[in-house]
């Protein structure tokens, strides 16, 4: 899949703009606070429906607008061309449209343009809690495996109603109970079981990437770690019960999943220095992307977002090898360095695009005017 066209109006700081893209390689510079991940982000609503920074879109609207709209061309592999339209206007639910055609479920699109982003924010995954690493899980399982997003959102369903039923102050009937514990443990058994075959296939990408990167310096290593794992899931839910009732909420299933990064047999949490957190972050986005495109029909969307800062030259070197190697399709890359844009386009030596990005307003230098 490749994103040919992009036409924005009023989302975030960009006013409008109307781009068109290489379909191997696409640079914005500019200095902080300029819109290059605004213009980033708007690419990343496109595949997954909402904003990777902010949850709530209408906060996503230029501020003293009314509305936003962000619409991509795209092309698949075969030639088929695909139009994706978002829009929304202020207290108004926002519509998601593909070939003109609304979507009933939101749900139904993600996995449609696999796409990775590598960005600062990504350094929650080490230094937030265990939620942001079960979210890095289902956001690439989702991309591949249909049943996978659906068996979660039918998961989350029935933990909402579990916990309701132990924060009520009244008795409550065993049966209903039952009805959302076997619910729960159904649901977690499948989810359980596709989270531990991804991270089976996922770990030796993900480390081989990581030794690429460092140059064979450090070991990583990331475990999965679930209750699922300890047995029966039916009977673990409801022997916690007492202790849930108590807490108010359910204190065992696989939404306490989590997810052990390593750094030399020791948490990297702990133990990584700046350059290495970063090290393991990038490798794991590059081993996201590599693993979806081996499992989908179309090669990801790969966005990177300042993603050199706190790294040596050496490291720096390694990853534009990689990226700019025959493995990856589009790029979308951001930098407040030209030189690292300019090591990069030296390094690919094909077709390619450069942006400036000031105030939300975006310059094709190729054109030498403003889009």
């Amino acid at each position: 899949m490749k994103l040919n066209h992009i036409s924005i109006l009023n989302y975030k700081n960009i006013s409008q703009a109307d781009l068109h893209f290489s379909e191997k390689l696409n640079c914005f510079f500019g200095l902080n606070g300029m819109g290059k991940t605004n213009l980033l982000d708007a690419i990343y609503f496109l595949s997954f429906c909402k904003s990777s920074l902010n949850p709530i879109d209408s906060q996503n609207m230029m501020h003293d607008q009314d509305f936003f709209m962000i619409q991509g061309f795209y092309e698949q592999l075969d030639g088929t061309a695909e139009e994706i339209y978002c829009g929304m206007k202020r207290r108004s639910k926002k519509q998601f449209k593909r070939n003109k055609k609304e979507y009933s479920r939101l749900s139904d699109h993600i996995g449609f343009i696999p796409l990775v982003m590598v960005s600062p924010a990504d350094s929650d995954l080490i230094s937030g809690g265990s939620e942001e690493r079960r979210k890095f899980m289902d956001v690439v399982i989702s991309q591949y495996d249909k049943e996978y997003l659906n068996t979660l959102i039918k998961y989350n369903k029935a933990l909402a109603q579990r916990n309701t039923l132990l924060k009520n102050t009244e008795v409550v009937d065993e049966e209903l109970f039952s009805i959302w514990e076997d619910m729960l443990a159904q649901t977690g058994a499948i989810i359980y079981e596709k989270r531990a075959n991804f991270i089976n296939e996922f770990v030796p990408i993900f480390q081989s990437i990581y030794s690429y990167i460092s140059q064979n310096q450090e070991e990583v290593e990331l475990i999965y770690n679930s209750h699922a794992a300890e047995g029966n899931l039916m009977e673990t839910i409801q022997a916690s019960r007492q202790r849930d009732l108590i807490m108010g909420y359910s204190l065992k299933g696989i939404h306490k999943d989590e997810l052990s990064m390593h750094l030399g047999g020791f948490p990297i949490k702990r133990e990584g220095s700046q350059g290495q957190n970063k090290t393991y972050l990038i490798a794991l986005k590059l081993a996201q992307f590599d693993f979806l495109k081996r499992t989908g029909s179309s090669v990801p969307l790969l966005l990177l977002d300042d993603i050199f800062d706190k790294l040596d030259a050496s490291r720096v070197e390694q990853i534009v090898k990689l990226v700019a190697g025959e493995n990856f399709g589009q790029i979308f890359i951001t930098d407040t360095n030209r030189e690292h844009l300019d090591q990069i386009l030296y390094k690919v030596g094909s077709d390619y695009k450069m942006f400036e990005v000031v105030q939300g307003v975006i310059t094709d230098m190729n054109n030498d005017k403003e889009s």
